[in-house]
């Protein structure tokens, strides 16, 4: 695993402290790290798709799907 020295305002750092306590906060970094990279990734595919959208032609026909049984 890579380690990363992150400098913060004293702000963010106390309000750091106060949502994660010492024993969690990298794993609070960790978390809060891998959602935005997420959340990006999803962003960066919804702008493509608005780019470049399915044709009809393309596009699932869902007509005549079959009904779903578990």
């Amino acid at each position: 695993m890579k380690s990363l020295l992150v400098q913060l305002p004293d702000p963010a750092y106390r309000a750091l402290n106060r949502v994660a306590p010492k024993r969690k906060r990298a794993e609070f970094i960790r978390a809060a790290i891998r959602k935005s990279v997420m959340e990006a990734e999803e962003e960066r595919m919804r702008l493509a798709y608005l780019k470049n959208p399915d044709s009809e032609t393309e596009a699932d026909d869902w007509a005549n799907a079959e009904e779903w049984t578990s």
